[in-house]
């Protein structure tokens, strides 16, 4: 059976060849570092993958899929969940993945001296730079299976405008020819940020690279006690997120793009997207997505409508 014919169409969605072959990476490469909620050191190794496995966590020898199907919207990130075992924070990694184009993935995830049952993906500058560059720096080849044959990446498209919607948020996605992003923010009590919107067309990994995968995680600073009385960022500094006072602007300028902010929430969104993917697919569908003060549960409501799962 091939992949096309494993995947379900439905009146929404339509699996229609690349013209690509599945892709993984070269070799292995790890990354180390503290991780935002938690606060605690974390060492992820990415190795490659066989064709048609897609991208899964290995976590204490247990494998959680990087599938919508196991997905928890838990405050400020995207956690996985899969037999009591929680990897949380995973949408920055799954971007660059996606983004880059890396459809099989095993991702060893420890942490440092930990032996509990949830860990959690490091923060590093709060943008996926890091991932990024770790992916180039050990390059892609073809996936091949467990008899060395490689599979035909396959994409989801959009047939027909949908959306999902919470209160005055919502993302809708509409038929296109390409993939497309377009984004908008609304920060009316922090006037550094504003009202901010973002387009890109069309996405490709050249654009996420260089437009996309730099922006950094934002926060309003007079929110931040509130965050920490939660038990959320305790890993959180000025170096691994861009934060902006109600009253001063920019704590810790500059920033990297002058709608930074607006730029991230789409990076969070490739992420959250990504976990569509089945069997080595696309993740990111066909689609022009188009999004208005979006976040993580919103993204997830998302994927899974095109899942089918209500």
């Amino acid at each position: 059976m091939t992949i096309l014919s494993a995947l379900r169409s439905s009146k929404l969605i339509t699996w229609k060849p690349t013209g690509k072959l599945q892709q993984t990476l070269a070799g292995s490469v790890e990354r180390r570092g503290i991780s935002l909620h938690s606060g605690k050191v974390s060492t992820v190794r990415l190795c490659p993958g066989l064709a048609g496995q897609g991208r899964y966590f290995d976590f204490r020898s247990n494998l959680v899929p990087a599938s919508v199907e196991f997905a928890q919207v838990s405050p400020l990130c995207t956690t996985l969940c899969k037999d009591g075992l929680r990897i949380r924070t995973v949408e920055h990694l799954l971007s660059a993945l996606e983004g880059a184009g890396v459809d099989n993935c095993r991702i060893q995830i420890e942490n440092l001296g930990d032996q509990g049952d949830e860990a959690e993906i490091p923060i590093f500058d709060g943008s996926a730079k890091e991932w990024v560059e770790a992916l180039e720096e050990v390059g892609l080849e073809t996936a091949t299976d467990i008899d060395g044959k490689s599979c035909e990446k396959i994409a989801p498209h959009v047939n027909e405008p949908m959306h999902v919607w919470r209160n005055d948020s919502f993302i809708a996605a509409f038929p296109s020819d390409v993939v497309q992003v377009t984004y908008g923010i609304s920060f009316p009590q922090a006037p550094a940020i504003g009202c901010q919107w973002f387009s890109t067309t069309p996405l490709d990994d050249l654009v996420y690279s260089m437009q996309i995968a730099l922006s950094r995680t934002f926060c309003i600073y007079e929110e931040v006690e509130q965050m920490r009385s939660a038990g959320l960022i305790k890993g959180g500094s000025l170096e691994n997120a861009i934060v902006c006072s109600i009253s001063k602007g920019w704590l810790n300028p500059p920033l990297r793009f002058s709608d930074e902010p607006c730029r991230h929430k789409i990076l969070d969104l490739i992420g959250d997207l990504s976990l569509f993917a089945q069997f080595g697919s696309q993740g990111l569908p066909v689609a022009h997505i188009v999004a208005y003060k979006g976040g993580h549960a919103l993204h997830v409501d998302l994927t899974r409508r095109l899942m089918g799962i209500t």
